[in-house]
């Protein structure tokens, strides 16, 4: 349940994201909005939107009527975040430490974020910590099997890692152990005109970092027309998948 993560390089990658990152967080939305979907019917007068990135949900909650507190690791994205006005307050810091005091709010929500945990039971753990009994925490994240596509090219070109490997399934549950907790687990794809635009997705969003901090180089001409010719296609696009798990947490 534990993985190699840095971080301040994490913080750094989204910071170089959020100029971007609302042109290209469509598996963001997606996502959040089969997640919103799970708690829509629950009363939240109170919301944390942990890794708030530039504020799309927190928006939504604070639109629902919701006092939202955004919560995110990178300074730029929380500044794109306050520009808007998409929250109440706002807070920089980690999931896994969230500064905050027990029981403060309805809804601890995170939407693609706690895969960026060292420790994804320590990061639940401290959104359940802030969640105020009879409240609930609600997630998504990623799974192991995501961006086959993606490690299948790159197989074509060098040994290196290129993507992060998540979590399984089964490490997922595990760290939610301690909770009532439902899972569920469905495939996200999307699909691309060329190799180029694929990758430009993922780096618009951040998900170029490596959890070790070591950055992806930049591609050459060669390395891009040998990943466009190595990359599995339908129907002449380009797919990137991704293992999305969504979770619902009741706080007791």
């Amino acid at each position: 349940m534990t993985q190699l993560v840095d971080k301040v390089a994490v913080a750094a990658a989204f910071s170089r994201a959020a100029g971007s990152y609302e042109r290209f967080a469509e598996l963001q939305r997606v996502c959040g909005d089969n997640l919103l979907a799970e708690v829509t019917n629950r009363p939240a007068a109170s919301v944390l939107d942990a890794g708030c990135g530039t504020g799309w949900y927190s928006r939504i909650w604070r639109d629902r009527g919701s006092e939202v507190l955004a919560l995110d690791i990178s300074k730029a994205m929380l500044e794109r975040c306050r520009q808007t006005q998409s929250a109440h307050r706002f807070l920089e810091g980690d999931i896994e430490s969230v500064p905050l005091d027990d029981e403060q709010v309805d809804l601890a929500w995170s939407n693609l974020a706690v895969q960026w945990c060292g420790n994804l039971q320590q990061g639940l753990s401290e959104l359940y910590r802030v969640t105020k009994p009879g409240g609930c925490v609600a997630f998504t994240t990623l799974a192991a099997g995501s961006l086959p596509e993606l490690h299948e090219a790159w197989r074509g070109i060098d040994t290196r890692a290129h993507a992060n490997q998540f979590l399984s399934v089964t490490e997922i549950e595990q760290a939610c152990r301690p909770w009532r907790c439902v899972l569920a687990s469905r495939t996200v794809s999307q699909r691309f005109p060329d190799a180029m635009s694929a990758m430009r997705s993922l780096k618009g969003v951040g998900a170029t970092h490596l959890h070790d901090g070591r950055k992806n180089t930049l591609l050459t001409r060669g390395q891009l027309q040998r990943l466009s010719a190595a990359w599995p296609r339908q129907d002449g696009q380009y797919s990137l998948s991704w293992q999305i798990i969504f979770g619902v947490i009741e706080r007791d």
